[in-house]
């Protein structure tokens, strides 16, 4: 992906600055087709992917009377911190992203190849509900007219009520049906590891269009929001999960990122949080000090929802996606964004990329192109490794707090 970003940016910049006709061509014109081509793979799985992450997570819980005050303080934290991380990410997004500003024939440059590459973008903007409206739609008539529309909102709802259900049957009927929903995550994670073997030239087209479309100014842009993202993770750190530790586990701040470190770094260069969970149980029972059911419990949970990262990633992708485009998010647009991004933060597989995959139901909302995507994947290797590292500070957060409240003497 590196050396596809990298190619594409000296190939886009050749073209900008020698205005060559064969250059311009090659980048802007007979490469789209290929970037269109990679991103019609990726939404191929969103759908499927969505629905069985989703339901294997909620399912999973068992009995959601038996797993009691646990479970609801578990979630409860998932849930506040991935509020405290979007607040955080429009937060940071609105204050720095204005520091690089587009220009409107930038935007209107962008909106027109946006429109050619995808005929879906005209379909989203004709979905999009406001006010109580939104509300109502959230809960869908029609599941399968849902999925097959492809407004995955609804969706989400539907699959959370019925893994709810799923969850509250008998041990041997639900595993049944979370044996299946696995298997099936499985086989989607692994076409997603297919699709992102063509990364390299999927980007290096995407890249090489844009840049040769817009030159300097572009990727003066993307430094700018790539800075953001990583800003707006350390502020989640200090200002959110640090001062919870200290304050309810009463555990030291630097004692505490001793004992995680090993488990941050499996996450910076793995970007999976599950391929880091085996170290996450090992910290958190040896050196925190927490008890196996409270670790054994929060631990692959938040592996599976605990998100506040993404979450924050996916809120300034919002933002920077509207500045690019030139859409105007008020208000309302900006709550309906905010709520997309929250229901599709709970559906992120743990693979490389998979934030960019699950935020079609947020720029659908908010009738964001699609298009828009593609760039965001070509910048995404980095901001990946530093999310996925706080999903996991979030996720060893959950595990020291519910363990502390459930009166674990932490060390």
């Amino acid at each position: 992906m590196a050396i596809g970003l990298v190619a594409g940016l000296a190939l886009g910049l050749a073209a900008a600055v020698t205005k060559s006709p064969l250059l311009v061509a090659v980048s802007a014109q007979w490469l789209r087709p290929v970037g269109t081509l990679f991103l019609n793979l990726l939404q191929m799985v969103v759908i499927p992917l969505v629905v069985t992450s989703l339901f294997l997570g909620v399912a999973g819980l068992g009995n959601v009377g038996r797993v009691g005050r646990l479970g609801i303080r578990t979630l409860g934290f998932f849930c506040g911190a991935t509020l405290f991380a979007i607040l955080i990410g429009f937060g940071v997004a609105a204050l720095l992203l204005p520091l690089a500003p587009v220009t409107p024939d930038q935007q209107a440059a962008l909106r027109q190849v946006a429109a050619a590459d995808s005929g879906s973008v005209r379909h989203a903007a004709e979905q999009i509900t406001t006010g109580a409206r939104f509300i109502v739609d959230l809960i869908p008539a029609n599941p399968v007219r849902a999925a097959v529309d492809g407004n995955l909102l609804p969706l989400i709802v539907f699959v959370t009520i019925f893994a709810a259900a799923a969850a509250a049957l008998p041990d041997e009927k639900r595993h049944a049906l979370t044996d299946l929903a696995e298997v099936a995550t499985q086989a989607l994670i692994r076409i997603v590891r297919w699709v992102l073997l063509l990364a390299p030239l999927g980007i290096f087209a995407i890249v090489a269009s844009a840049v040769a479309l817009f030159g300097v100014r572009l990727i003066e842009v993307m430094a700018l929001f790539i800075a953001t993202v990583i800003a707006g993770l350390a502020v989640l750190i200090t200002v959110v999960y640090l001062p919870v530790v200290a304050v309810v586990a009463r555990v030291d701040a630097w004692r505490y990122l001793r004992a995680i470190r090993a488990s941050l770094l499996m996450a910076f260069s793995t970007t999976s949080s599950l391929a880091t969970l085996p170290v996450m149980l090992d910290a958190a029972q040896r050196d925190l000090g927490i008890s196996r059911p409270v670790a054994s419990f929060v631990l692959p949970l938040g592996a599976s929802i605990g998100r506040g990262g993404s979450a924050l990633f996916q809120a300034v992708a919002v933002l920077f996606a509207a500045r690019l485009y030139g859409v105007s998010l008020g208000l309302g647009s900006t709550f309906e964004a905010g709520a997309a991004v929250f229901l599709a933060s709970l559906t992120v597989a743990s693979v490389p990329s998979a934030s960019i995959v699950s935020l079609v139901p947020a720029f659908t909302a908010t009738g964001l192109p699609l298009a828009g995507l593609q760039l965001l994947l070509g910048l995404d290797r980095v901001p990946d490794m530093f999310r996925t590292m706080t999903n996991v500070f979030g996720t060893l957060t959950a595990a020291t707090v519910v363990g502390a409240l459930e009166g674990d003497k932490l060390e």
